[in-house]
């Protein structure tokens, strides 16, 4: 029995529909119960938010594309400003229209002139009977445009006086969007993640046609046994799925084992699997050079997953930031005097280190650290001298924004901030090279 039912749409087109949202039944059904027959008046607005690689996008322009439903559909980072974001919603509605021939070229400035250029294009295309839908995929560039721009879009179906919906897809709650004034809201919508269950389904159906779907299927569940607890991005998952495939096979076309024959074939698997570890999300090497990496058998030190070239693009203080936060995360405060001091005094020898010499502090994991340690630590490495400007800050920022560092607790605490350094020990001494 499916999933999707509306009386507005025929039911075989629902159904291929339904083939094509796997495990987006639920929304896509949400999503039809909003948007009601073509000739209803549609919610104003829809802001539909979720973490990246939640469906939004795919979704969207399935349902839109599926049902031939009249929309425009707009990369707000490809259009990065208010004027091309509204001459490209125009240009879309225009272009789109069979009768007439493509129009020039018409500026648009301000909302104003959008509202009546708008209001033209629906009439020439007599879409005055049905809902248009304006999907903006990326709305959180909006909060970078002028301020009127989010709550226009927002009333577009009141301003124009037409029968037209705006969906935002974003990666951010609503809350972040919501201007000082006020504004209209809209009706949110929850993309949640795949769950493990889900992504089995997705990517077991991308089998090749020579092998059944079983064996792909138990492929693809130790792939996810891997890397789902550091990767649940869909794009990236699929893309490793189909890198590393043929290596899982290599037993079985060779004659060594045969579908069934798991243990052989994880065995094989592994080292290769391992090494792609090393790439998740980085993509350093294209997809031929890492095929003929496992053809030749290389070594996982021959694949520099967050290596060398990645940190040369880091700023000159970055790499000591970097540096100083990998020392204050993985030693004691007690020895900053002994290692960073060069008149510390005697050392007096004594057995407290040794009852301590078998727990190793990169198993314990790094330790929060405050900032004034860390520009101390900074400035003993440093050879000339750093003055602490706003530039040093800023590049603390920088490292926290790119995951190098993380902090930890509020900003607003009466002690300062803390951090703590999240990289490898491999990736501090390439950066020490």
């Amino acid at each position: 029995m499916p999933n999707l039912e509306h009386p507005a749409y025929p039911a075989d087109a629902l159904l291929h529909l339904e083939s094509l949202v796997p495990c987006r039944e639920s929304q896509v059904s949400m999503l039809l119960s909003i948007f009601g027959e073509r000739q209803q008046f549609s919610f104003p607005s829809v802001f539909i938010y979720g973490h990246t690689s939640s469906g939004k996008t795919y979704v969207m322009q399935t349902l839109l594309n599926t049902l031939q439903l009249p929309h425009v559909f707009v990369n707000c980072v490809e259009y990065f400003t208010s004027r091309l974001l509204l001459e490209e919603i125009l240009i879309q509605l225009q272009s789109s229209s069979s009768e007439t021939e493509q129009t020039s070229h018409v500026p648009c400035d301000t909302v104003n002139d959008f509202v009546r250029l708008f209001k033209q294009a629906v009439v020439s295309r007599g879409l005055q009977d049905q809902t248009l839908y304006i999907v903006l995929d990326r709305a959180e560039q909006l909060r970078e445009m002028e301020a009127n721009i989010l709550p226009a879009f927002l009333r577009l179906q009141e301003l124009t006086d037409s029968n037209v919906t705006v969906v935002l897809l974003s990666e951010i709650v609503w809350e972040l969007f919501r201007p000082n004034v006020g504004c209209f809201d809209p009706l949110t919508l929850y993309f949640p993640d795949y769950s493990i269950g889900h992504l089995q389904k997705i990517l077991s159906r991308n089998h090749p046609p020579e092998y059944t779907a079983d064996f792909y299927a138990a492929y693809i569940n130790i792939l996810l046994g891997v890397f789902y607890m550091v990767c649940r991005d869909l794009k990236e998952l699929r893309h490793l799925a189909a890198l590393n495939f043929s290596k899982y096979c290599e037993p079985v076309v060779r004659g060594e084992a045969n579908e069934r024959d798991t243990r052989k074939l994880w065995k094989n698997i592994e080292p290769h699997l391992k090494k792609a570890m090393q790439t998740v999300y980085l993509r350093e090497i294209s997809s031929s050079q890492w095929e003929r990496l496992q053809h030749d058998d290389g070594e996982p030190g021959q694949l520099k997953g967050l290596s060398a070239h990645t940190h040369m693009e880091l700023p000159y203080y970055s790499k000591f930031l970097l540096i100083a936060a990998y020392l204050a995360s993985y030693n004691p405060v007690r020895t900053d005097k002994r290692f960073f001091l060069k008149h510390h005094g005697k050392i007096r020898k004594t057995n407290f280190m040794k009852k301590h010499e078998k727990t190793s502090n990169h198993l314990l994991g790094p330790k929060p650290f405050p900032l004034d340690r860390l520009l101390a630590i900074l400035y003993s490495i440093v050879d000339n001298r750093v003055a602490p400007t706003a530039n040093i800050f800023s590049q603390i920022t920088s490292l926290v924004t790119l995951q190098l560092l993380s902090m930890i607790g509020q900003n607003d605490q009466l002690e300062g901030p803390r951090y703590k350094c999240t990289v490898s020990l491999d990736f501090i001494r390439a950066i020490a090279r």
